[in-house]
């Protein structure tokens, strides 16, 4: 008995002795694209697998051409990454594009009914404060312990069936305009309010429908994005601030949007108006535009969300939890700019070096001369 427990306590260091096999490394495609320089930025790249965990792709674009495509073991173009809060920024072109129609207006109050009854301050929101998080509605984005955060407790305990009514519902906590508070929330107020301006109806499925259908016709066809997978709670309504799904290929396209409004092809999708002001510091916070993060200091929080100092100030970026990033650089690299995007699974105390590491890849394209 005694021999027997001692062979099977030596069965694992056997295992690992016998299994020569060494590990599996991640794949690296790099196409010759004009002008692009991966020199500088290929040390960096590689230490984004070998020092941050858990990397899962990585593409780098410039001028849309792909200069570097790169996946860890079991990863390929197969797979559809989530979005997680990258899907804000996305959500914030959809909201454009009804403004540019002029059937939303960006200093007009919020068109939420619910807001609108007598004596409720909440009828001074605008849909500008909206979009740049200083509603003031009360939040807790990351609660302690995290299960009692109000974005947890909506998305995945507690309100899956209806998500905008219980975001609505919540009451100010400071005036309007006057306080960032950063919400997932209130981007599926957002997602809500597209919704309401495209339909009367109150069938879920409608909704789901007529929403995808706006999404496609308006941003994802004429930029190219074929794998988009739109998530949708029990009445309808997108997830806007935290579930989508594409591929690495077509979070690329998204960045290039970032870059110029313009898909590959040069057709203008994001009016340039509109993307300007996603990129404009808002009022509350340096570092966050509308629905966009800036690499910038003097952020609401004493530490920067990307990497200011490193690359040019005019990158931006799709931020989303756990390590998802589409960084568009339109002064780096030659043209009109890189697009840097990042994939994985990265606890947050592992992520400002995940930040640093991707400053250092696009600070790898800098332009001599260019805005820091």
């Amino acid at each position: 008995m005694l021999r027997k427990a001692a062979f099977l306590a030596l069965v694992p260091v056997l295992l690992a002795s016998a299994d020569t096999t060494p590990p599996a490394r991640p794949t690296y495609t790099v196409t010759s694209c004009p002008g692009a320089d991966l020199a500088k930025s290929m040390a960096p790249i590689r230490l984004l697998f070998s020092a941050n965990p858990e990397t899962r792709a990585v593409l780098v674009t410039t001028d849309g051409c792909p200069a570097l495509k790169a996946y860890a073991p079991g990863y390929s173009d197969a797979n559809r990454f989530i979005s997680w809060s990258m899907a804000k920024t996305v959500t914030g072109m959809l909201v454009g594009a009804l403004v540019s129609e002029g059937r939303l207006k960006l200093d007009a109050p919020a068109p939420i009914a619910e807001w609108h009854k007598p004596g409720d301050p909440r009828a001074a929101i605008t849909l500008r404060q909206l979009l740049q998080m200083s509603s003031g509605l009360q939040h807790i984005e990351v609660g302690d312990p995290v299960e009692k955060s109000d974005t947890n407790q909506t998305l995945f305990v507690s309100h899956t069936a209806a998500m905008a009514a219980a975001a609505i519902d919540h009451p100010l906590a400071t005036k309007p305009g006057t306080k960032f508070r950063y919400s997932s929330l209130t981007t599926i107020i957002l997602a809500e309010i597209v919704s309401r301006t495209l339909t009367d109806s109150r069938d879920p499925r409608v909704r789901a429908k007529i929403y995808t259908e706006f999404a496609q016709a308006r941003l994802f066809r004429p930029t190219g994005i074929t794998s988009a997978v739109l998530e949708f709670d029990g009445a309808g309504t997108q997830i806007g601030g935290s579930i989508m799904y594409m591929t690495l290929d077509d979070w690329g396209r998204v960045g290039g949007l970032l870059l110029d409004g313009k898909a590959a092809d040069g057709r203008q999708v994001v009016d340039p108006a509109w993307l300007a002001f996603m990129k404009t510091p808002s009022p509350t916070n340096a570092e966050y535009g509308a629905q966009t993060w800036l690499n910038r200091p003097g952020g609401a929080e004493s530490k920067a969300t990307l990497f200011p100092g490193k690359g040019p100030a005019s990158a931006v970026a799709a931020d989303g939890h756990l390590g998802q990033l589409v960084i568009a650089s339109p002064e780096s690299g030659p043209g009109r700019g890189i697009v840097v995007v990042r994939l994985g699974n990265t606890p947050d105390k592992r992520n400002a070096a995940l930040m640093q590491t991707l400053g250092n890849v696009v600070a790898g394209f800098d332009r001599p001369g260019g805005t820091r």
